[in-house]
Parts: C-alpha cells; sequence; structure tokens
C-alpha cells in the first residue's frame, strides 16, 4: 500500500532533455495519462492554473467519468493551460518525489510542450512575445522607442498586434525604455569588500532583459540600495535572456544556445567570490532551478547557482551578518504585497517581507496567491482573460489591507505581475493605489533620491 505524501521534502529530478527518448510523443502520453489519472484522485491544485479544472472538466464531462473516457488529444488543452509556475510541485502535490509515485506535473508539461515545439505546432507570434532580446533591441534608440511606444499605445496598433502576434488588444504591455539600464549605470564607489559568514562582499548584477530594456529605474535602484550599504558592485559583462520564456515555450535548443552565451560570463564572477543578483524572479529561479536540471552535470552552471540570489534575499542575509543598514527615514504607509509564484519556489522565505517590515510606519499585508501574469500567458489574446479570472481573488484581497480600508502602494517582485495586480485593481474598480517595485520601495524607505 502507497503511503500518503508530503512526510519529506520534495527532491526534483534531471530534466533528460538530451535523451531522444524525452521527445517520444507515445511515452509521454502514457506519462501524462499515469499522472493524470493520480491528479483526478486528488484534485488539491484545482485552485492553482487553469491546467487541473481543466483536465476535471475533462473527466467528469466524459462518458466513464473516468480519466479512461478522456480522449488523449484533449490532453493537449491541459499543457497548454500550464505556464510552469511550479507552485503544484512545491506546493500542493502530495506525490513528489521522494514518494514513490513520483509525479513531476510541470516537468511533464515540458515534456509535452518541448514535443509540439519540435512538431512545429508553435505559432510565430508566440516565438516572438518569447524573443525578448529581439524586441528589446529597439530600446535605448530615442526617436525609435518613443515612435514605438506611441503607436503600440494606439487602438489600431494594438488591433494589429492582437491579429498579427495573437496579443491581446487590451492587455498591459510594458514600454520601451528611452535608455538601457546596462548603459546608464552608475559605476560602483570603490568600497572595501567586506564578506560575512553568510554572504560575499561583492555583487555581479545580472541585468535581466525586462530591466534592461523596459524599465531601468528597477536596476537604478537596486544599485542605490547597494551603495547604501557600501557593497561594491559590478555589472555582468555579457549577457542574454535568461531563458526563461523560451522554456516556457518548449524551444529548449534556444535555452541551450542562450545558455553556451550566460554561463561562462557568469561562472567567471562565481569562481571570483561575487553574488550574482538579479532582480526578476523568474530570471533568478532560471538559473537556480531549471539550467542545473538540464545541465546536472555541468560544473559551471552548479556554480552559478550556488552564486545566484534574489535580491532581497541577499540583503537580509546581509542584516543577519550585521552588515545591512536599517536606519529608514521614509515611512511607506499601507502596502500590499504580492510573493510572485517564481519567488515563492526558490524557497527562500519572505525575504522581501522581512526587509519592508523593517521599515517604521509601514505595515505590510502580505499575499501568496499567483496573479496569473505568468509571462506571456496574460498577454496573449487566447488567455488573458483567463489570467484576470486568475488573479482576481488576488486582486480582491490585496485591496483590503489588513489595516483597515484601501493600500497606499501595491507591490510584487516580479515586475511584469505588478503591473498585471494594477491592471486587475482597474479592471474591477478596486481603485487606483500605487504602484511600485520592492527596491523602489526600499530605495524610498532610506530617503535616497
Amino acid at each position: 500500500m502507497a503511503r500518503e505524501g508530503s512526510l519529506e521534502a520534495p527532491t526534483r529530478h534531471p530534466i533528460d532533455w538530451k535523451n531522444p527518448d524525452f521527445y517520444d510523443e507515445e511515452a509521454t502520453f502514457h506519462e501524462m495519462e499515469r499522472i493524470f489519472d493520480i491528479c483526478h484522485g486528488c484534485r488539491r491544485c484545482v485552485s492553482l492554473c487553469g491546467s487541473f479544472p481543466t483536465l476535471f472538466d475533462l473527466v467528469d464531462e466524459g462518458p466513464t467519468g473516468e480519466l479512461d473516457g478522456v480522449d488523449k488529444q484533449d490532453f493537449w488543452k491541459v499543457v497548454d493551460q500550464c505556464y510552469l509556475c511550479d507552485l503544484c510541485y512545491l506546493t500542493k502535490c502530495p506525490y513528489v518525489p521522494p514518494h514513490e509515485w513520483n509525479l513531476d506535473f510541470p516537468h511533464t508539461m515540458l515534456r509535452a510542450k518541448a514535443i509540439k515545439f519540435k512538431k512545429g505546432e508553435v505559432g510565430a507570434g508566440e516565438k516572438f512575445l518569447a524573443s525578448t532580446d529581439t524586441h528589446g533591441s529597439f530600446a535605448g534608440i530615442p526617436i525609435v522607442v518613443q515612435a514605438v511606444n506611441a503607436i503600440n499605445a494606439t487602438k489600431p496598433a494594438r488591433a494589429l498586434m492582437e491579429s498579427a502576434l495573437g496579443v491581446d488588444k487590451d492587455a498591459w504591455l510594458p514600454s520601451l525604455a528611452t535608455h538601457k539600464f546596462r548603459s546608464e549605470a552608475a559605476s560602483s564607489a570603490d568600497f572595501p569588500v567586506k564578506a560575512g559568514a553568510k554572504t560575499p562582499g561583492k555583487v555581479a548584477i545580472y541585468a535581466t532583459c525586462y530591466v534592461n530594456y523596459n524599465e531601468p529605474g528597477i536596476g537604478h535602484d537596486l544599485l542605490k540600495v547597494l551603495a547604501h550599504n557600501e557593497v561594491p558592485y559590478v555589472l555582468v559583462d555579457k549577457e542574454k535572456c535568461c531563458g526563461m520564456p523560451k522554456l516556457e515555450l518548449g524551444d529548449l535548443e534556444s535555452v541551450d544556445a542562450n545558455k553556451q552565451v550566460n554561463i561562462p560570463a557568469l561562472d567567471r564572477y562565481a569562481r571570483e567570490g561575487y553574488a550574482i543578483l538579479s532582480a526578476v524572479p523568474s530570471c533568478t529561479l532560471m538559473f537556480k532551478q531549471e539550467l542545473p536540471l538540464m545541465y546536472p552535470e555541468d560544473e559551471a552552471v552548479q556554480r552559478v547557482k550556488a552564486a545566484m540570489w534574489d535580491p532581497f534575499e541577499y540583503l537580509m542575509a546581509r542584516k543577519r551578518d550585521g552588515l545591512l543598514k536599517t536606519e529608514f527615514t521614509e515611512p511607506l504607509g499601507k502596502v500590499a504585497y504580492q510573493v510572485p509564484c517564481h519567488g515563492r519556489v526558490q524557497n527562500i522565505g519572505k525575504k522581501t517581507e522581512e526587509m519592508l517590515k523593517m521599515i517604521p510606519d509601514t505595515q505590510v499585508h502580505t499575499h501568496e496567491r499567483c496573479s496569473g501574469h505568468a509571462g506571456t500567458f496574460g498577454v496573449k489574446k487566447a488567455t488573458h482573460q483567463q489570467a484576470m479570472k486568475i488573479g482576481k481573488p488576488l486582486f480582491k484581497k490585496m485591496a483590503e489591507h489588513s489595516a483597515g480600508g484601501a493600500p497606499d502602494v501595491i507591490t510584487s517582485d516580479c515586475p511584469l505581475g505588478g503591473h498585471h495586480i494594477a491592471q486587475g485593481f482597474e479592471v474591477n474598480g478596486l481603485g487606483a493605489p500605487e504602484m511600485q517595485h520592492p527596491l523602489t520601495l526600499v530605495r524610498r524607505a532610506y530617503g535616497l533620491k
């Protein structure tokens, strides 16, 4: 008799993506059938995303009321609803390894997505949306940026994007930055390196596509917070997209191509004793989890994994080392904070919440529900409205601050998720509180300009 799960910490098996059997569709369908049957009997994950309600509806509406009544081709409907948030694996499922049933729902969905991509069944619009370095290449060219941003804000342009690229005409989209973060970042002062028991004393910044091309202010605020705490830093001298958008498509060859650029560059900093910081949780997770599972024998990948930090993970470890300044001069009021999914699954705890709660006259109400944005899922015509539906319970809860009334500010470590939440407030008539990234809030609380 199988024992109940959740008795031991989840473990992860490597992703065997280089094995030709990984792309065997019949074997993958057999594994999906095994997993879906277990999920159907459990149903603990029904509230997480669209994959599980889709699966359970297929079962319940079938002729037998069991999985054997579901057409196998309908399994793709379940696959298409998964955006690899990983919450089912790390927060809900009682049957993940080391349980003998060995259930890994998200990486089985990844395998199916990889098969779909290899078969040529992913559209050009989806591929373009996942090519962040391509559309970010226009950033930093003022006249071009102004023109692109102005055009993209018009209804005709949005209608064209919806028909040509599958981008929902009502979804929030980021603007291109007039000046890229990497070209405008201030050089570090010559602070002495003060390593602590828990933290390296110097930092290398992996800028990320979003911060570099779309919202450089987040990166500048991170640098100001580091400088205020007298931590010397450098920007990684060479970087490409982390690969998470390509991973979500199942485009593993492109993930590999980006890895071949990023890992040698990042490994040099890991070898030299830097903490590598990334301000976007999905990018951090890519280097902490997905790439190490794709390349379990690659020593450079494993060194980068060990050196990679979430910014607030690093800052709170500095506090434990007695090396973080905790004198804040500006209160933030009522803050509604969302822990993004790719932050939760890093298993680092609520480090952003810890830091925000140190700020005097600041009331932090933390929420752990998914915003529904999930990379490109939240902007696609096929899924935008569903993304808003998934996020609606979060939007409503964030609008009711535990200190009473509406929040003064809403925030999330995921920049895209934060804007999606702000749009959710607007669409649902929940008010229009200020939306800022947590690093911006900390910079402000320190009284830095």
